[in-house]
């Protein structure tokens, strides 16, 4: 079966070919950062329509990189949610149109299964079942994963997700949007042992996740070394460095907490958070002690793409799932625990 994956859920155009016998065949991603930076943030209206202008040049461009025509293609599959409504009916309307006009099923997808199954396209990948920590702009949750479909939600974030707080910090400090990654880079100068972070939530028993008040703490931070006339770019650094350090402690903690109460052995990590160097260091020391192993996505599929979108879309196509026909689905809000079980 080859499948053709597509992803707007937010501000990433992802195509992608899937075939059920070859693996991936094909993929492109076009990012809307360069537009969105100079509002500091996603504009939901420019994003739905920049997809609009890129998502069938970039189909064109992903069959032609594959060798296939359309009326090759065996089926669609599309992100459904969670995420900006506007900009999911974009790949929606697109899929649906196209799935009619060949006379092939369309599903619509999970955009966090993809994130959950994205490590699958790697050469090693995971078996069943795992632990998965998914963790983005978006949610940062802790998930036991038995099977496909077959998901138990262990903890999650009760207000910012990592990612979220990541950019939010970074624009504390004066930093470029999307400002995790920039914020990563200038804690690599930080001195580790000038300040110190709360790790939220760790101090009691549980697996959720709390990150705006580490945020707080971040701010108040920031306001003190400015009265004090000492936020020089060291500084800034060392406030990065002390930042980082606490949200990857309470990921580390929460994750082997998990792995300890599942008697789980494997550990997934994927979303756009997942490519922080740091955080890879730490779970990868943690699960050796614990004869575990992490599996991460490769780096361009740790963030949002049009892969991971058409191998989730192929595993429940295989399984017997489609859309009903002309019947479009856009969920801005989607709680993972109410997928159905192929």
């Amino acid at each position: 079966m080859r499948v053709l994956g597509i992803e707007t859920s937010c501000d990433e155009t992802g195509v992608a070919v899937f075939d059920t016998a070859h693996g991936l065949v094909a993929d492109a991603l076009y990012s809307q950062v360069a537009m969105h930076a100079d509002y500091g943030g996603v504009v939901p209206e420019l994003a739905s329509r920049d997809h609009t202008r890129r998502l069938l040049p970039l189909i064109r461009q992903v069959l032609e990189e594959a060798g296939l025509q359309r009326r090759e293609l065996d089926a669609i599959a599309y992100t459904a949610g969670p995420g900006l409504v506007g900009a999911l009916m974009v790949g929606a309307a697109t899929a649906h149109g196209m799935a009619r006009a060949l006379s092939i099923p369309v599903l619509g997808v999970h955009h966090m299964e993809g994130h959950l199954l994205a490590p699958m396209l790697e050469e090693a990948p995971p078996a069943f079942p795992f632990v998965a920590l998914l963790v983005s702009g978006g949610h940062t949750q802790l998930v036991e994963v038995q099977g496909l479909g077959r998901y138990r939600l262990l903890g999650e974030s009760v207000d910012d997700a990592a990612g979220e707080a990541f950019d939010k910090a970074a624009k504390m400090l004066g930093l470029a949007y999307p400002g995790g990654p920039h914020l990563a880079r200038l804690a690599e100068r930080g001195d580790p042992t000038r300040l110190r972070f709360p790790r939220p939530m760790t101090d009691r028993p549980g697996l959720d996740f709390s990150f705006s008040g580490l945020k707080t703490h971040t701010l108040t931070a920031i306001r003190k070394l400015e009265a004090e006339g000492g936020l020089n770019d060291q500084a800034r650094a060392d406030v990065a460095r002390a930042f980082e350090e606490a949200v990857v402690d309470t990921l580390v903690i929460k994750c082997r907490r998990a792995l300890d109460d599942t008697g789980l052995k494997r550990l997934v990590v994927a979303g756009g958070v997942s490519a922080n160097s740091r955080l890879r260091e730490r779970l990868e020391s943690e699960t050796h002690k614990r004869g575990a192993r992490a599996y991460y996505p490769r780096g361009r599929f740790c963030t949002d793409n049009g892969a991971m979108i058409a191998y989730a879309g192929a595993q429940r196509l295989l399984a017997g799932e489609h859309d009903e026909t002309g019947i479009m689905k856009a969920v801005p809000r989607w709680p993972m625990d109410t997928l159905k079980i192929p």
